[in-house]
């Protein structure tokens, strides 16, 4: 069997790390699976058509996989409103508090190199808590 790249371990981390994340929301806004909220606009839209969406743009390695920093988003928010960001803003404040929104900004000036191994570590986390959310409805 042929040894995956970082590139494509990059896109299987991030592939796993979206679908957790818009599970995640959407258990936490409808407490279900298979519809969730926007974080930015507030609207329930089916999971499929949900993102991934970053508080910050250009997902830079040092935020990619911050938590905090990634949620459920429609895509009318996520692309086409650039991230809706004073919305997103305002719901990352509510959930997690003041000063979080700065600290998801200034996380995004370090510059972070993924290694395979790290990334791997990911793609098993994620596989993980992705069948724990499943297992909770």
């Amino acid at each position: 069997m042929k040894r995956k790249t970082t590139k494509q371990l990059k896109k299987e981390a991030l592939r796993l790390f979206s679908i957790y994340t818009r599970l995640k929301d959407c258990l936490r806004t409808t407490g279900t699976t298979t519809s969730g909220r926007c974080i930015s606009c507030g609207k329930i839209f089916p999971f499929k058509e949900l993102q991934a969406g970053h508080f910050v743009s250009g997902r830079h390695n040092s935020n990619l996989f911050n938590e905090r920093g990634c949620h459920a988003q429609c895509r009318g928010c996520n692309l086409f409103k650039h991230g809706n960001q004073l919305e997103y803003r305002r719901a990352i404040i509510k959930l997690y508090g003041e000063g979080v929104d700065e600290e998801i900004e200034a996380e995004d000036k370090i510059v972070k190199d993924l290694r395979a191994g790290e990334l791997r570590e990911l793609i098993a986390h994620y596989k993980q808590e992705i069948e724990k959310l499943n297992a909770t409805e």
